[in-house]
């Protein structure tokens, strides 16, 4: 939890510095990168973590990864330019995609089944928690200190996670196997695909149209890339992204599924903390409340899905929560105008209670459908889908809502303009109010569209009962027809 409270905290509580951080080294143009860079080497960098974790074990990798971090964390601090300080968040971002994988990969080895939900539910009232107090925090730190203790507040709390791991986490004794040969040709091939489609995405309609001339180039140099990865992977004897991940139709669909997950949640993040300012007048703080509910009663609903999935099934339970959070997302458009501040709030609280009943089943299910060897490459392949899909729907939904508020405001609108509104003591006027309202019930719209999606997934894809691997006998049962047989815990776990 320490480990995790690492990236979950970074996640939030540098955008609050922001200010701070271009005035002291300028660079206002590129800051985005802070954040597109670390995104970028945590998504790219989770299918190779997975299968070193497969590999090598859990321990070696978690701990390699946490000194990255704390390493990219040391240099963000000593940063002396805007490109410094972006590297070293990318030297962060290798660290952080090895502590995200790596720790729910573990959840899964040290816990049987029936406990599962519980740790899961732990992990995350960590992001809860960072989701609040991490904004918090740094505004704190920015204001009163100085921007650079929000990255060396994370060795203290890096160098206690990193004791309590080498001295406490011991991995149980498996059969000695044949020394792994790690496609490392794969893992270049997936970081340069994954680096430059992820690029094109983040920064198309950003730093450069979409049909001009770097985007063209950097999507053909993106396909090019793709037919490599795939001619790589072929090849390899045990290669970095197995094609029986998208062969076995559980796996799949979960991936599919949690792809649109990532969508989604573009709406809420991205989008309803700026609704909360410009259209509801909120202050940052306020508006900052009304977006992290969900967080709350998604952990806590996360929490008590195993009573709901352990009677009626990994894929049904799913299917409620994903089915619930499409008619909450179909309601948002419909809020009163302006409306009050507790109207959207509700509708988050709502919305983190479906969620929670959708992903923890999906992650726990398939977990364990798969045997020790194979789960750090399963759980790394749902977490990077995720992943993936809320980079895609920050350049889709950002796209439409641009295209809303520049046909609202006759061409002369997009979602910068309402940023430096909010800042004018004069406040957001009348007309651009309607126009963010329009444009954020259209990007929640497209979010409902993603969460059907993703029930359609998991009705046609998914296969209705989710096999469940008994580890000690080598066996597969099925979920579902009665009680739920748990994977007995490994020798050496708590």
């Amino acid at each position: 939890m320490l480990s995790m409270a690492l990236a979950a905290l970074d996640a939030t509580i540098v955008s609050t510095a922001v200010p701070q951080i271009v005035g002291d080294l300028g660079g206002f143009s590129v800051f985005s990168w802070l954040f597109s860079g670390y995104l970028l080497a945590v998504t790219v960098t989770l299918p190779v973590y997975g299968k070193l974790s497969d590999a090598f074990g859990r321990k070696p990798v978690l701990v390699a990864g946490s000194v990255l971090f704390l390493v990219g964390s040391l240099l963000c601090a000593t940063a002396w330019s805007m490109a410094a300080l972006i590297a070293f968040r990318v030297i962060q971002g290798l660290g952080g995609g090895a502590i995200q994988g790596t720790v729910q990969t573990l959840a899964a080895d040290l816990y049987p089944l029936k406990e599962r939900p519980k740790i899961q539910a732990k992990l995350s009232t960590v992001w809860a928690t960072s989701a609040i107090a991490g904004p918090a925090f740094g505004g704190v730190l920015a204001a009163y200190a100085d921007w650079r203790w929000i990255f060396l507040i994370n060795l203290p709390i890096g160098a206690l996670a990193l004791w309590l791991i080498v001295r406490h986490l011991h991995e149980p004794r498996r059969e000695p196997a044949p020394r792994p040969r790690i496609d490392w040709a794969g893992a270049l091939a997936v970081f340069a695909c994954g680096g430059v489609l992820l690029t094109a995405l983040v920064q198309g309609g950003v730093a450069w149209d979409w049909l001009s001339a770097p985007s063209i180039a950097l999507f053909s140099t993106g396909l090019v890339l793709i037919a490599v990865v795939m001619a790589v992977e072929r090849r390899a004897a045990e290669p970095i992204i197995p094609g029986w991940v998208w062969r076995r139709r559980t796996i799949a669909a979960v991936n599919l599924a949690c792809g649109a997950l990532g969508l989604l949640m573009v709406a809420p993040t991205v989008f309803l903390p700026t609704y909360a300012q410009a259209v509801l007048g909120l202050a940052p703080i306020a508006a900052g409340f009304v977006f992290s509910v969900w967080t709350l009663s998604w952990s806590l609903s996360a929490a008590l899905s195993q009573h709901v999935y352990r009677r009626i099934g990994f894929r049904n339970t799913a299917m409620i929560g994903i089915g619930t959070a499409t008619v909450i997302l179909l309601a948002f458009p419909f809020l009163p105008y302006p409306g009050e501040p507790w109207q959207p709030t509700l509708l988050m609280l709502l919305l983190g209670g479906a969620l929670g009943l959708f992903q923890l089943p999906l992650l726990v299910g398939v977990q364990s459908s798969v045997g020790w060897a194979e789960r750090g490459t399963a759980t790394a392949s749902v977490l990077f889908c995720r992943q993936t899909g809320q980079t895609v729907g920050a350049a889709l939904f950002g796209a439409i809502a641009n295209g809303v508020l520049a046909t609202r405001l006759g061409g002369a609108g997009d979602l910068d303009s309402v940023t430096r509104a909010l800042d004018q003591p004069a406040g957001v006027p009348e007309e651009l109010r309607h126009a963010v309202a329009e444009a954020v019930h259209a990007v929640y719209l497209g979010a409902a569209v993603a969460a059907g999606l993703a029930f359609l997934v998991l009705l046609f894809v998914a296969p209705r009962r989710f096999p469940v691997l008994t580890e000690d006998e080598g066996t597969q049962d099925t979920e579902g027809t009665g009680v739920i047989e748990p994977s007995p815990a490994p020798r050496g776990a708590p």
